[in-house]
């Protein structure tokens, strides 16, 4: 993605889709460093819905989420990402990020065909640290 140094200063929204409560695995402590970096994380995952994570409650689904979203973040195994495309179309993030480890082309072409911007395979908390400082 281009500019993405710039995309990530000027994005204030982040959802996290598949969050976690465990400090010790990557869906939490990489949106955590988000969060203390200024970013509003806004967690998702219907097993911990009604916690609170990052200062935010855990909604079920993404559609829960009143708000705009620059980033959806995903934490989710590659073969799940299709049971989560309807959803994502419908809150309409800027950029979905799919974090190491995590890449589907076919799901990745359908976003890209809907005007959504996707990185796959990258852990966000590296490459905002990159860009960012």
């Amino acid at each position: 993605m281009e500019n993405l140094r710039a995309f990530l200063h000027q994005t204030r929204t982040i959802a996290v889709l598949g969050a976690h409560p465990n400090p010790a695995k990557a869906a939490f402590y990489v949106p955590e460093y988000l969060a203390r970096k200024g970013y509003t994380v806004l967690p998702v995952n219907p097993a911990y819905a009604g916690q609170v994570l990052w200062g935010q409650p855990v909604v079920s689904k993404l559609t829960d989420l009143a708000v705009p979203l620059d980033i959806v973040e995903v934490f989710r195994r590659s073969e799940a990402l299709p049971d989560h495309l309807e959803e994502i179309l419908a809150v309409r993030p800027k950029l979905v990020w799919l974090q190491s480890g995590i890449a589907n082309e076919a799901f990745a072409e359908a976003l890209q065909q809907a005007g959504i911007q996707v990185v796959q395979n990258r852990c966000l908390m590296v490459v905002h640290r990159q860009l960012m400082g």
